[in-house]
């Protein structure tokens, strides 16, 4: 079947938008049983909330608790990934595979790592601190908000996003409620409680910071939108982000999933379909679109010190005018490169000196699998990595 022309010249056309997104809709009732997207629950998960890749799943392994390096600490560049698939984070040498896991909580999402080198990992059951250095599980902080039974798979309630203050003091993590808004809870470092709660939108898929601390800005999957919480006052505004509208609603997979505060103006990038960047100015609630070139359905995001933007392609929403799973790299000046990746993969995260991604393999939907794609961003090569199982988080130690 030939290839139609790439959908954002059309979707980019005032006249055109409409049209768009009524094709669309039409191409989700089409296609949702054959494809990773991200419409809310029915598809592929089971009556538990798990699901289950084509290749079936291996059990998952028991937490290993082997000690740490000669030296006695974790060496610098271990990776930490979040394992979806089971109750652990797992500690992997970024050239050998898995070195060791941690039992955290079930269901672990999201992570952030302080200057401490304490991590902060957002599971179905609470908020789990590990000491990275020595490896061990220092305190899991319960939720104040009811989620319900604790449950795993993709529409699981508990922790999802999740963020540190700059100055380390406070942990903000997006709490998804199944069937209805999230919270925000905010976490106390030093005493390890639950302080406030900041209600929030639906799924909030990931937790960000402003540089100077003052806001915080959780990225509503299911509700279209950016919650923007002040960090003094508690206030909380809404802004939407639908760059193709918000018809189909829960069943839509046209939404907002990551998003990374860029450096030079504290603008946040939400990238859409390898198609459209949204900039938002999150004083005035504006937006800008600006064009992307890799043609695929795009969930995780992260920016460098520099401003380079690097963005996950999961795989085509339509496989007959979409492309297939890659990691964007898109230059400050808005020059990409995008690499060609094998299978569907979910967060990534990139090495200090800035010379290799790490994409994880877990994916929020069918077709995960338990390892890292490793991308050379110089060379262009790529290598596969194991690491734990279904992991979806990640940071670089």
């Amino acid at each position: 079947m030939s290839r139609t022309p790439p959908r954002l010249r059309t979707r980019l056309r005032p006249r055109a938008r409409t049209r768009t997104r009524t094709r669309a809709l039409a191409v989700l009732a089409a296609s949702a049983a054959l494809l990773a997207g991200c419409a809310q629950s029915g598809g592929s998960e089971g009556s538990d909330g798990s699901t289950g890749s084509a290749a079936g799943r291996p059990a998952a392994p028991a937490a290993s608790h082997r000690a740490p390096s000669p030296t006695g600490t974790t060496p610098e560049g271990t990776l930490l990934v979040t394992d979806f698939g089971a109750d652990t984070v797992t500690f992997v040498d970024p050239a050998r595979g898995p070195l060791a896991s941690v039992r955290v909580g079930t269901a672990p999402y999201g992570l952030a790592v302080g200057a401490d080198g304490r991590a902060w990992v957002a599971t179905a059951e609470g908020v789990a601190v590990v000491d990275t250095r020595t490896r061990a599980r220092l305190a899991r902080v319960p939720y104040r908000t009811a989620t319900g039974p604790v449950t795993t798979g993709e529409y699981r309630g508990g922790g999802m996003g999740i963020a540190l203050s700059p100055d380390g003091r406070r942990v903000y993590v997006g709490v998804n409620v199944p069937g209805g808004n999230g919270t925000l809870e905010i976490v106390d470092t030093r005493t390890l409680k639950v302080v406030d709660r900041v209600p929030v939108g639906r799924r909030p898929f990931d937790v960000d910071v402003s540089r100077d601390g003052a806001e915080v800005y959780v990225t509503d999957h299911d509700s279209f939108d950016v919650t923007v919480v002040d960090t003094g006052s508690l206030r909380a505004r809404r802004i939407e982000v639908a760059p193709y509208g918000t018809e189909g609603g829960l069943g839509s997979w046209l939404k907002p999933h990551y998003a990374a505060v860029r450096p030079s103006d504290g603008r946040l990038l939400l990238p859409f379909e390898g198609e459209r960047l949204v900039v938002v100015d999150p004083r005035t609630g504006r937006s800008q679109i600006e064009r992307m070139t890799a043609n695929t359905h795009q969930h995780g995001a992260t920016i460098t010190p520099d401003g380079t933007l690097l963005a996950v392609g999961t795989g085509p929403i339509d496989p007959a005018a979409d492309r297939g799973p890659s990691l964007t790299v898109r230059r400050p000046d808005g020059k990409e490169h995008v690499y060609p990746l094998d299978g569907p993969h979910e967060n990534v995260a990139v090495s200090k000196d800035g010379r290799t991604a790490y994409v994880t393999g877990g994916f929020t939907r069918d077709g995960y699998w338990d390892g890292l794609t490793v991308v050379d961003l110089a060379g262009g090569g790529t290598h596969r990595l194991s690491a734990g199982s279904r992991p979806l988080g990640i940071a670089v130690l």
